[in-house]
């Protein structure tokens, strides 16, 4: 369950660091943070996808390796965007 390009394109820009960035952590973040909403609510109608439950539980561990790389690289920067997406510290 890919992003469309424009709604990948929206969030990148939404979340960039400086104006080529496409890589950096608070992107990646962002992005697979609304994968795993799109996902979650998939999962919610079909409660026996067991395939995308896996996917969904590899989605959130990186997610989470991302925000610990994060916090060892800048607190700031992970406070920020732990706020601005909603996540808990």
């Amino acid at each position: 369950m890919a992003l469309a390009t424009k709604k990948k394109q929206k969030i990148i820009g939404e979340y960039k660091v400086h104006e080529k960035d496409t890589g950096s952590p608070e992107v990646q973040v962002a992005v697979l943070t609304k994968q795993i909403d799109e996902l979650a609510k998939h999962l919610k109608k079909h409660k026996k996808d067991t395939h995308s439950r896996l996917g969904l539980l590899k989605m959130v561990a990186k997610r989470r390796a991302l925000m610990g790389y994060l916090v060892k690289k800048s607190a700031k920067r992970h406070g920020a965007l732990a706020k601005k997406l909603g996540l808990k510290k």
